[in-house]
């Protein structure tokens, strides 16, 4: 039977995790946190709400999340004072550095899953992924109804 593109995925994304969390793990932060940090580093005084719309995760599921985020110094909630009965969340500058590590570790993952590649292969594969990005994004967000962007494009990109 030929492997599938769903196989290939789930090995690399393997190895991403635990590429991040031997790194994060340093720092108090798992790389499943990490996705936080990084859609509050790109979006500043965003509400848990718009960040649970944002990453397309359950509000309990956020919420339980960002209670453990703050406890261990990475980002603080504070009362909106356009609207108290909402949140603005913002990283601290523990959070801040964790925003920073990421960027270097999915540099530094991405060099070393490319490194059997050419220069035109890695080329070729990006636009290819961006291509299957865009698309399954478009399907994902048809079958939800939702008018999100793709996740990954929240948070992935600098």
């Amino acid at each position: 039977m030929e492997k599938t593109l769903a196989f290939d995925v789930m090995i690399l994304r393997k190895d991403f995790v635990l590429y991040c969390n031997e790194r994060l793990s340093e720092i108090g932060l798992s790389q499943s946190m990490l996705y936080f940090v990084l859609y509050v580093g790109k979006n500043p005084g965003t509400s848990p709400k718009h960040l649970a719309g944002g990453l397309q995760m359950d509000f309990g599921y956020v919420t339980r999340n960002l209670i453990q985020l703050e406890a261990d110094g990475f980002l603080i909630q504070k009362v909106n004072p356009k609207d108290r009965r909402s949140h603005t969340l913002n990283l601290t500058e523990k959070g801040q550095q964790a925003f920073n590590l990421s960027h270097q570790l999915f540099d530094q993952w991405d060099r070393h899953a490319l490194s059997v590649l050419t220069a035109e292969e890695k080329k070729q594969l990006k636009r290819l992924m961006e291509k299957l990005t865009a698309e399954e994004a478009l399907k994902t967000n048809a079958h939800s109804r939702k008018k999100t962007s793709n996740p990954g494009r929240l948070i992935g990109s600098k």
